[in-house]
């Protein structure tokens, strides 16, 4: 029986048979699976008490393919999974002891239950979630750089307080997570209700997609937003079809860019969020610097005047005449066109010390390196907290919307123009909230079909390794079929029935018996079900997956006690003896203080003239934000032992983490070992192992360094079993 609205049938009719207002009939609709009905099946022997319903679907699955699933893992492995799971850190040696004495029936479900609750679960979810919506701390010239990570902070608190997932999609699409986007006052007046304060981060989702900060490209911004959206909570490609009618799916040219149009009218807008106080300080301490910086710079440029005017002669030789003229010419005085020319070869004229260097004595250049660097060290004082948020603009309301010939920004196509509309749009519908308002009502709906669906399935990927449906942001012609659509959508319907409760089905997945599996066999068993099911489609066994960047990396600061559990602020650089190539930026700023915060607060992204990326995500196959990522590459190869073996990050945490076991243990090396194996893998070592670890610390403490490192380079650290 269907957990759906009554009204839900006539609504699927409507969106099987609907088109959108601009476009003709596509008779591809009523064939294509996602936009079938989310109909609740009957659970395989029916509803038995104690037994998950995802483990009835996969059972009956199994059975008739002749399949024989693992047995469960033991209690040690499971606890050190769930946690990486669920928070991205590993348990700690008295988490791991308190598990094992807790012999009640429900004792693995309390642990579940604790770690939902933990604040750390929104930091591990959030870096899903932020893959998904391409967060960057910065790309290239966006705007929203300066305050991108109150957008980061508030996806993890609302993760944190299980906002429901249409809430989730509501707020970030509108600004409103209720959906109350106007009231009615006791005299009949209605008006535009005030959002939720925090919810003013939600926007950064859109504020994300501006990455020219004149704000002259008005294209990029309603783009990025329709390809992050469609993919990200439709599952569906819509951007295939920027340039052309999608050649697999029901998706117009036309879809596109009336879907573009429900997103042309928005403009960032920066808003300081500073108190008047913190303000009037800051540009009290502004002025100081300003004349502090001014009285320093003085001096270089008093001393480096005559070789500018030597060093200016002879770049200007190397220009042509017409070139010359120009810049003998006033500023003032330059016309547009020769300005622009003058602005083009402003790079030549940079003055630096090394282009002053052949024309100064060495006393001379050593004055000038004195006082440039006295003149660095003077910082402008912390800018004010600021955010970019989006608004409409009411003059873009009425500015038509067009095609662009092959998805040129430059080049609309003034003979088609579109209104703002969607793909399976249904007929008749009124924009009378707004034109993201009406989309998003009709998005997160538990009518649609798409979106408990696209959620259900993303969140048992991020489970399982793999969803239900493989490609997660993909559910049309090219991406598959679910290898289990009626567990689908059994979870689609049980996700509606929860009133979109993330952390609900977060629980259900990780209790049942699919979840609890060990990723490892008897041989025999492994042989028989590798004949029928090679790459485990129905789930016979758990998938062994290495660690993404984020929990390896938080994985190893934990053991050497130096991870900062902090929630929440402003992402940080990693020192630049990283193997980056410094920058002025770098090089000006004081290094990481010893304790390291969590790497979801590791600054990433994309610049075209710096490297933004540290090689710790990069090798571990992080991406950079650019476009939206549904999963993660896991790839293995040699950099990645040549970085744990090498990198100064690994070799500090191992001298760190053999401080860690010295100061436990007290000189019993026995001790020191076995606590080692517990913090690294949660796990006790095996007699042999303990026998190879002491026969290589040699009785001697100051060998634990190489012991602890050791367990940092073993393949079962850096993968979930």
């Amino acid at each position: 029986m269907s957990i759906l609205k009554t009204s839900f049938y006539s609504g699927v009719l409507l969106l099987l048979t609907a088109l959108p207002s601009t476009a003709a009939p596509n008779p591809r609709l009523a064939k294509f699976w996602p936009l079938k009905p989310v109909v609740r099946p009957s659970v395989p022997g029916g509803e038995a008490a104690g037994v998950n319903p995802i483990d009835a679907f996969l059972r009956a699955k199994q059975a008739e393919k002749g399949l024989q699933p693992t047995g469960p893992a033991d209690k040690r492995t499971l606890l050190r999974r769930v946690y990486l799971d669920l928070i991205g850190l590993p348990p700690s040696p008295e988490e791991q002891d308190a598990f094992l004495r807790d012999t009640a029936p429900n004792a693995y479900e309390k642990v579940v239950d604790k770690l939902l609750a933990s604040e750390q679960h929104g930091v591990r979810y959030a870096r899903h979630w932020l893959d998904v919506l391409r967060y960057a701390d910065v790309d290239d010239r966006m705007a929203a750089e300066s305050g991108i990570h109150h957008w980061r902070d508030w996806v993890i608190t609302a993760l944190n307080e299980d906002l429901s997932y249409d809430k989730f999609v509501r707020a970030q699409l509108t600004g409103y997570r209720d959906g109350e986007y106007t009231s009615i006052n006791e005299n009949g007046n209605r008006s535009r209700s005030a959002p939720r304060p925090f919810d003013l981060f939600a926007l950064g989702f859109h504020a994300r997609g501006q990455v020219s900060r004149d704000g002259n490209d008005t294209q990029e911004l309603p783009i990025a937003a329709v390809e992050t959206i469609s993919t990200a909570f439709m599952g569906i490609t819509v951007g295939c079809a920027k340039c052309h009618d999608h050649m697999y799916d029901p998706v117009s040219n036309r879809d596109f860019y009336a879907m573009k149009a429900l997103f042309d009218p928005l403009t960032v807008k920066r808003i300081r969020l500073a108190s008047e106080q913190d303000t009037v300080q800051y540009d009290r301490a502004y002025s100081q610097f300003r004349m502090k910086k001014a009285a320093a710079q003085k001096k270089v440029e008093e001393l480096i005047a005559p070789y500018k005017v030597k060093l200016f002669a002879h770049l200007m030789e190397t220009l042509t005449p017409e070139v010359q003229a120009v810049f003998r010419k006033p500023e003032k005085q330059r016309t547009a066109a020769e300005q622009k020319i003058a602005d083009d070869y402003h790079v030549i004229f940079k003055v630096t010390g090394a282009g002053l260097k052949p024309f100064m004595t060495p006393e001379v250049l050593k004055q000038y390196s004195e006082l440039q660097k006295a003149a660095d060290a003077i910082r402008p004082p912390a800018d004010l907290a600021e955010f970019w948020t989006v608004e409409e603009d009411s003059s873009r309301l009425l500015q038509p919307s067009y095609i662009l010939s092959s998805g040129e920004p430059t080049q609309p196509q003034k003979d088609k123009p579109v209104d703002p509309g969607f793909p399976f749009q249904p007929e008749n519908l009124e924009f009378r909230d707004g034109r993201r308002e009406t989309f998003a009502e009709w998005l997160v709906a538990p009518e649609n079909p798409l979106f408990a669906r696209v959620a259900a399935n993303r969140l048992w990927q991020w489970h399982f390794g793999k969803g239900l449906q493989q490609n997660a942001s993909d559910f049309g012609t090219l991406g598959g079929k679910p290898t289990h659509p009626e567990l689908l959508d059994w979870l689609a319907s049980e996700f509606v029935a929860n009133q979109f409760s993330m952390k609900s089905m977060h629980k259900l997945m990780v209790t049942s018996a699919a979840y609890k599996m060990a990723s490892e066999a008897k041989p025999e068993l492994v042989s028989t079900n590798n004949t029928i099911d090679p790459a485990n489609t129905f789930l016979w066994q758990f998938r062994l997956l290495r660690l993404e960047a984020e929990p390896l990396g938080d994985s190893v600061h934990a053991a050497a006690l130096d991870l900062d559990l902090t929630v929440g602020g402003k992402s940080f650089q990693l020192p630049a003896d990283d193997g980056k190539r410094k920058t002025a930026a770098t090089e000006s700023k004081p290094t990481q203080p010893p304790h390291q915060r969590r790497s979801i607060y590791m600054q990433r992204g994309y610049h075209q003239s710096m490297d933004v990326m540290p090689n710790f995500l990069q090798v571990f196959d992080a991406e950079d934000g650019r476009a939206p990522c549904p999963e993660r590459t896991r790839t293995v190869t040699a950099p990645q032992s040549l970085f744990l073996m090498n990198d100064k990050m690994m070799v500090d945490a191992s001298v760190k983490f053999a401080e860690r076991l010295r100061e436990v243990s007290r000189g019993d090396l026995s001790s020191a070992v076995e606590l080692g194996y517990r913090i690294a893998l949660s796990r006790p070592p095996s007699n042999r192992e303990k026998d190879n670890a002491l026969s290589y610390i040699e009785n001697d403490p100051g060998r634990l360094d190489r012991f602890t490192w050791l367990l940092f380079n073993l393949d079962e650290f850096f993968y979930a079993r």
